[in-house]
């Protein structure tokens, strides 16, 4: 019932409220989080806007759920990033670099620049590869290495992303509400 209030609200003073998501309660009808985007060609307006509904909110009417009890219910609306940035994979961002190294090997390993040291410059990520004795084969294990890692970190920044948002549920401060909302 509050989204929508929200989303009315943004439409009389001309911003585009469209959720992005929405976590579904126990019951019909109800919602346990709403990531909502607004949008607006004056961004002035859209920072106002999102302003006067930033903070703790009470929704004040009676329970259709219960018989007796609580009429306040309070929720939290912060701003947050949506997408984590992702960083992608390119080649042409790799320098690759033929080195020696040692150990088990014999002549061969010790004498030859077959290793191969990949450093991907956007993210600074480096690796070494010399389980192979030709260098072509060690750098396509380097880049697959490389491609992998980088695609782990963009995960790991979403998840993270995600996380940061739940975190907000749980700053609810439950009264002093900066909006009062009512049927």
């Amino acid at each position: 019932m509050l989204a929508r209030r929200l989303e009315a609200d943004a439409g009389r003073r001309g911003v585009t409220a469209r959720r992005i998501e929405t976590v579904r309660g126990e019951r019909p009808g109800t919602l346990l989080s709403v990531l909502v985007a607004l949008d607006g060609e004056d961004t002035g307006a859209v920072a106002a806007f999102a302003a006067s509904w930033t903070g703790t909110l009470c929704w004040q009417a009676p329970s259709p759920y219960r018989t007796v009890g609580r009429k306040n219910w309070y929720v939290t609306a912060q701003p947050c990033q949506v997408d984590a940035e992702r960083i992608g994979f390119d080649e042409s961002e790799v320098d690759v670099v033929a080195c020696r190294t040692g150990g088990p090997g014999g002549q061969h390993r010790n004498k030859a620049s077959t290793a191969v040291r990949a450093t991907h410059r956007p993210t600074g990520t480096v690796v070494v590869v010399d389980t192979e004795r030709h260098f072509a084969l060690n750098r396509r294990i380097a880049m697959q290495l490389l491609r992998s890692r980088i695609a782990e970190r963009d995960e790991a920044a979403g998840r993270e992303l995600v996380a940061g948002r739940w975190r907000i549920h749980d700053e609810l401060i439950r009264g002093n509400p900066t909006r009062v909302e009512r049927p």
